[in-house]
This record gives structure tokens, sequence and C-alpha cells, in this order.
């Protein structure tokens, strides 16, 4: 019988999506490196199966998965350690979903799109706070505006709390290629290249533009869409100083031996899995996505808002909730697949309010 299997059950976001999908009355099989914590977290969550897997021991990946199960992976930073889980699905022939929040490795993912179909699977990733908001609001003003042929996406949060996989993703980051979609295509623009402020809850924010899964998943649901922007709300000075930081970055990147020493540096400060914001601060944390359409002439056709709770409950719960709903038959294709490509727009939205995130 296919099975849900989480992959990086004992890191902080893995914890939340266990707990998350014990509350929904499905006990997956947790998955990680340290026999102890996995019996500990089996116990917390009332008795689930557990087995050890590495991914510095990709067959032990493999091993988690048969045909029809579906893998949830949260070992991250993915350029670094993510590439084992998302080749263990392919060969198995198994559902995936990851929480990354990573550019480039979601382009990793949308290039196994062809391997995938031929798997009869379908590869979700960035199914979290990254970025499925964006992805739903950007939808459901395209459904407004069939006519839009841009969508511009920011992202905000009031009170964040940041684990240290999130951090060390980041940092991850500072030395990779950037990207948007222009004129129909994919390419390349490095992060915050672009400075734009959008109309959040009632007040203007500032935001910089990052690489998203929108790019890839918006164009593929409505092929009419020319050019799709994502942005990362951020204080204004922020903002501007991550465009200029950004300049630096990718001139140190073009010389391979500098931009090593500055990822091998960046890995010595900034550490994974140190744990993350506690459940009072969550609480506290609010969110939005904000996604605006604009025809070809550049007036705007439509706006929406979407209002949420904190990035780590929301990304536990819309895992939780698209796992289980593959596992149930609410897949609606194969292949690397957008939130909305892959379960409708009124069903994702029913599992985005499900999680936290309303209009």
């Amino acid at each position: 019988m296919p099975k849900i299997v989480l992959f990086g059950a004992t890191g902080y976001t893995g914890r939340l999506i266990a707990q998350a999908l014990t509350a929904r009355g499905t006990a997956p099989v947790l998955a990680g490196r340290n026999a102890d914590s996995l019996a500990q977290l089996a116990t917390e969550t009332g008795g689930a199966d557990t087995a050890v897997a590495d991914v510095t021991d990709p067959a032990s990946v493999r091993a988690l998965l048969g045909r029809g199960d579906v893998l949830i992976s949260t070992v991250g930073p993915f350029l670094r350690y993510g590439k084992p889980a998302l080749a263990a699905a392919v060969a198995a022939g198994a559902h995936y979903f990851d929480s990354t929040g990573e550019g480039p490795f979601i382009r990793t993912v949308f290039d196994h799109d062809d391997e995938a179909r031929r798997a009869d699977i379908a590869l979700l990733t960035a199914f979290g706070f990254d970025y499925v908001p964006g992805n739903l609001a950007a939808a459901l003003a395209l459904a407004e505006a069939p006519d839009a042929v841009r969508a511009d996406i920011g992202y905000f949060i009031a009170d964040p709390g940041t684990s240290g996989g999130t951090r060390a993703s980041m940092a991850g980051m500072l030395f990779e290629d950037g990207f948007a979609l222009r004129d129909g295509r994919i390419v390349p623009q490095r992060t915050a290249a672009r400075v734009r402020d959008f109309e959040v809850a009632g007040r203007s924010r500032t935001a910089a533009s990052v690489p998203g899964s929108e790019h890839f998943a918006l164009a593929r649901s409505y092929p009419q869409l020319r050019e799709a922007n994502v942005y990362l709300g951020l204080p204004g000075p922020a903002a501007h100083g991550l465009r200029a930081t950004s300049l630096i970055t990718a001139a140190i990147a073009r010389v391979e031996p500098v931009k090593k020493l500055g990822e091998t540096a960046l890995t010595r400060v900034v550490k994974g899995s140190t744990g993350g914001p506690a459940p009072a601060a969550r609480a506290r944390t609010r969110t939005w996505a904000v996604a605006d359409v604009s025809d070809a002439a550049g007036r705007n056709r439509a706006s929406v808002t979407l209002a949420g709770v904190d990035p780590y409950d929301f990304t536990a719960a819309i895992l939780a909730w698209g796992a289980r709903t593959v596992l149930d038959g609410g897949l609606l294709g194969t292949g690397a697949l957008g939130p909305v490509e892959a379960f409708g727009l009124d069903r994702l939205t029913a599992g985005a309010a499900e999680a936290g995130l309303n209009r």
C-alpha cells in the first residue's frame, strides 16, 4: 500500500510536518540520519514507522521508497543535499514534494519534467510558503483578468523568525544565478535586480526580486503570460542594500575559485539544523502574498492579496495537505508541476485555506 515518507523528519520543519500529518490522521514513515532522534519523534507523534537514511548514502534514500509512494523532503540546504531525494523519487516512481525556497534547486526539479512524466509521477518543488501563496494569488488574479500578460508577486512577513535551515539556504544562494520570466522564457536575472513597492494591508511595502517557482509554474498554466516577477518584502534600505550586494556576489560567482572560497566560508559561519521560532513567536507572525497582473499596455487588470499565518506553520500544513491529497488520488497530472497545475485552482484554494491562507 502506498505510504507517505517524511525525509528529514527530525529537523525543525520536518517535526512540524510530522505533527501536521499526525493531526490529519496520517502516520508517515519518519526518515532521517539519527535512529534515536527518529524513535523519540515517533513516540511524540503517537507512534510511526522509522527508517534511517542519509544523503551521503543515496542507496539508503532509494530504499525508503516504492512505486506510488509520496516523498516529502525537507533535507536542506537543497543545493547541497537535495538531489539524492529527488533522484530516489524518480527512480522509484514515487511522487515528490520538497520545502525548498532555493531558486536554482527549483529549476533543477523542473529540469526533471520529462523523466517524471515517463515515470508517471508528480514532482512538486517549493511546496510551502515558498512558493504556494504567490502561485495561488497570481492564479486568482489571472482568473479575473484573462487578458493579463504580466504578473508581479510579492511576499511579506510581519514579525518573522527564521530557522537555522532557512538561514543556511539563504546563505547558499548568495553566489547562485537567479532567473525571471521574460517574453515567455526563463532568462537569467540576479537576485534583487528589481526593487518595487506593493500595497499590503493598507500601507506601501518595499520588496526585492527573487527567483521563485512562479516563473516556471504560472507560464505552464497560463500560456498567455509573458512576464513574471517574484519579490520578497524587506525594509527599504535592506532591499536596496541587497541589490548592491547582489552586484558584488554576481561578480564573485564568475570566478570559480573565489566563489568556492566564499561558499566554504559561509558554510562554516551559517549552520543549519539549529532550531527555529518557538510556537509563541510563530503565533505572532502574519504573512501576505500579493499578486498584481497587468495587460500588454501595462494597465493593472486585477490585484489579489492573501493573508496567512506563520511561514513554517503554513509550510507544514500545506505539505501535509498536498501529500495526503496525492495519496488519496487527487492529483491532476504528472511531471514537474506547479501547485495550480497539480490540484486545480478550486481545490488548491480550499487546501490553502485549511492551512491558514485566505483572501
